[in-house]
């Protein structure tokens, strides 16, 4: 007997609501990309590549002139990759989608269209409830990248940039050593016959991990300071081989920063990082030693340490070089600018073919994570209670 075919495709005898989400549609995105204008930020959220593989599918890309001199992309390799190029900062503002480095700042928000998506960084402590009031205000739906998680539950794109302040610290540290203003004329490696740079790192998360790792590469002795006890055993693991490891004992901490050449502050915590080296303990390190504190853009953990710029970045105190830098990957602006934007391009991709940011945030649990405005409504317990504003479970505003 023949079998019986039916008229209807498997599509069209599915329940309405099932055929719905098969059918829904890729969204055409028009992203604008606006110059930075906060001091010393030189990055851009895409490459020229990027941009070529975004207006590939189809999306738009509207740049401010000049947005990606600062990490050596031209406005005629944005052009020629198929981005549209504006002097008209009003005009990038006015895209329905707005990706940049660092936050907007209240000018820039003045500028957002109502209802506008925001991706950008948040730096929380940095921000005051005056900068959230005129996001809500406008209905903006923004997004930190910093809270961003990727398929691991790993913060995607603060490890990018984690990895490149761990391979920076150890670079400029060097640099500091042979040329530095109080230079000891010490090479940064392992000679035969020459004792090697003895290094110390306080910190074994991502900035400490990759800082050690680096180095090890180059030869010298190093000893990681860290009171988290799995953070040191994953170290151990990742290396491959043992190290010194020590939780952060004053007596031990001490004993090592008498005889380092170098020392790197990698700790963070949850308002600040901790003060855990004295200004006495940087009194007795020995002369021409240098200080390298990555923690600065959370207070710094050197009792001695004072914020400097990447024009004038060190300073000296007790005959040590102090090296104090926020926002250290942007020193490496062209690496950083394409860390981030090949963690960029897979989101916004991803935001197209679910259909939207609406349908991308019920699907994506790592990028809902970013979500700290849903149409102005505050979705981040951290940035309701740190500075008192009403929130809501994003869970609960989404449908």
């Amino acid at each position: 007997m023949d079998h019986l075919v039916s008229p209807f495709t498997k599509d069209q005898l599915l329940p309405q609501e099932e055929r719905l989400e098969i059918q829904r549609s890729k969204q055409e995105l028009l992203i604008g990309i606006p110059c930075e204008t906060e001091h010393q930020e030189k990055r851009i959220c895409l490459t020229p590549d990027a941009v070529a593989a975004l207006t590939a599918h189809g999306h738009r890309i509207v740049i401010e002139k000049g947005a990606g001199l600062g990490s050596s992309f031209t406005d005629r390799q944005y052009s020629e990759a198929g981005a549209e190029l504006t002097a008209d900062r009003e005009k990038v503002f006015s895209c329905p989608t707005i990706v940049k480095v660092a936050p907007p700042s209240l000018e820039e928000i003045a500028l957002l269209k109502p209802q506008s998506v925001l991706i950008s960084a948040l730096q929380l402590k940095t921000r005051n409830k005056e900068y959230f009031k005129k996001l809500s205000e406008k209905k903006i739906t923004a997004l930190a990248f910093e809270f961003i998680k990727d398929e691991n539950g790993l913060y995607s794109f603060v490890s990018a940039l984690s990895e490149i302040s761990g391979i920076a610290s150890v670079l400029i540290a060097a640099e500091l050593l042979s040329s530095g203003a109080n230079r000891t004329g010490q090479l940064f490696g392992n000679v035969t016959g020459v004792p090697p740079v003895d290094v110390v790192v306080l910190g074994a998360g991502n900035v400490g991990q990759t800082a050690t790792r680096t180095a090890l590469g180059l030869g010298a002795t190093v000893k990681v300071f860290d009171n988290s006890i799995s953070n040191l055993k994953q170290l151990q693991n990742n290396l491959g081989t043992y190290i010194y490891t020590s939780t952060l004992q004053p007596k031990y901490l001490a004993k090592a920063l008498l005889r380092c050449d170098v020392v790197i502050g990698a700790l963070t915590g949850e308002n600040r990082a901790p003060v855990v080296v004295t200004q006495t303990m940087v009194e007795n390190m020995k002369p021409g030693a240098i200080i390298i504190d990555v923690s600065i853009d959370m207070g710094g953990c050197f009792e001695t340490s004072e914020i400097t710029t990447h024009d004038k970045p060190t300073f000296e105190k007790y005959g040590i070089t102090h090296y104090c830098v926020p926002n250290l990957p942007s020193r490496y602006s062209k690496t950083a600018t394409i860390s981030l934007s090949n963690i960029f391009t897979n989101y916004l991709l991803n935001i197209a073919d679910n259909g939207g940011i609406e349908h991308a945030i019920r699907t994506d649990l790592g990028l809902k994570c970013g979500v700290y405005l849903y149409h102005g409504v505050v979705t981040n317990n951290s940035v309701a209670q740190w500075y008192d504003l009403p929130g809501s479970d994003v869970n609960l505003l989404i449908f």
